[in-house]
């Protein structure tokens, strides 16, 4: 093998080696990477060979970074008995550096798996060809499975903006004192879908016209919303609210403003509808 000729380590320091070389673990909640939620690959530390795709990140709440799947080929599997339990480790299959240990049967995604890897195992790199958008349609659990189930969407996420407070709970956004908005924050490559394809499934799956607003649902956070990152979003979702309005009787109240700081939402509502096999709440 490759990693018995190479020393892949040397250019490490001595906190990275403890942990890829000599298969140490960082102190949990302390790693850069635990609640790290943007678009790219997670590469090896030592090798820079490509290990998970960021879209099968998860907050497990263990306290190191987790991934419910790996790049096809990127991992070994070694039985660890160092604890007296038998537990499964999981290495680069590159380098075979250590990354952290894998489990299954915790039900905690709809892939029942949890790699549990150190953050300083890895290295982000951020897919620049992606751009971002954020949409408000209601109920974000159907908002996310709608866009998720889209060709060109790489990676949603759930969460709370356009309220008062900071890092707000899912109590206290409903509570309606936050002045947040249920949104879907996704990355989407342009090449595949344009964000005026993505507008018109937004306009095309909720009711733009009832304020705060839908089917059973009510209250500022279920307000219809598009929050721009750029002129341009903000030039074609105005253009697409003009025409969308020539086919309704009322008047959109859609809002269209400057994103904000985007708060992730509870992990439970991450991919809900999925995870619990939920045909949809209806938006």
């Amino acid at each position: 093998f490759d990693f018995m000729t190479k020393n892949y380590f040397s250019h490490l320091t001595s906190e990275e080696q403890r942990i890829l070389k000599d298969k140490g673990t960082e102190v949990p909640f302390t790693g850069e990477y635990n609640e790290h939620f943007e678009a790219g690959v997670f590469i090896c530390r030592a090798c820079e060979n490509p290990l998970y795709e960021s879209n099968t990140k998860f907050n497990s709440g263990c306290g190191w970074p987790s991934f419910d799947d790996e790049i096809e080929g990127a991992i070994n599997r070694h039985e660890d008995l160092s604890r007296g339990t038998i537990r499964t480790e999981i290495c680069c299959a590159n380098c075979d550096g250590h990354l952290g240990h894998v489990f299954a049967g915790e039900q905690i995604t709809e892939k029942d798996t949890r790699h549990c890897v150190n953050s300083l195992s890895i290295r982000f790199k951020a897919y620049s060809q992606l751009e971002k958008a954020t949409f408000g349609a209601g109920c974000f659990w159907s908002v996310e499975k709608l866009f998720c189930d889209t060709k060109g969407v790489y990676l949603t996420q759930v969460g709370y903006m356009g309220g008062i407070t900071d890092i707000p709970t899912y109590k206290e956004v409903c509570s309606g004192t936050t002045n947040h908005a249920e949104v879907v924050a996704l990355y989407f490559d342009p090449k595949k879908i344009s964000y005026l394809d993505l507008l018109t499934i937004f306009w095309g799956n909720h009711n733009p016209t009832t304020l705060n607003k839908q089917g059973a649902d009510r209250g500022t956070q279920y307000r219809s919303v598009v929050f721009y990152y750029n002129q341009q979003q903000q030039k074609q979702a105005e253009q697409l609210k003009k025409a969308q309005q020539v086919h309704l009787e009322n008047d959109i109240v859609t809002q269209i403003v400057p994103s904000e700081k985007f708060y992730r939402a509870e992990e439970y509502h991450q991919n809900y509808q999925n995870k619990n096999k939920l045909g949809g709440c209806g938006i």
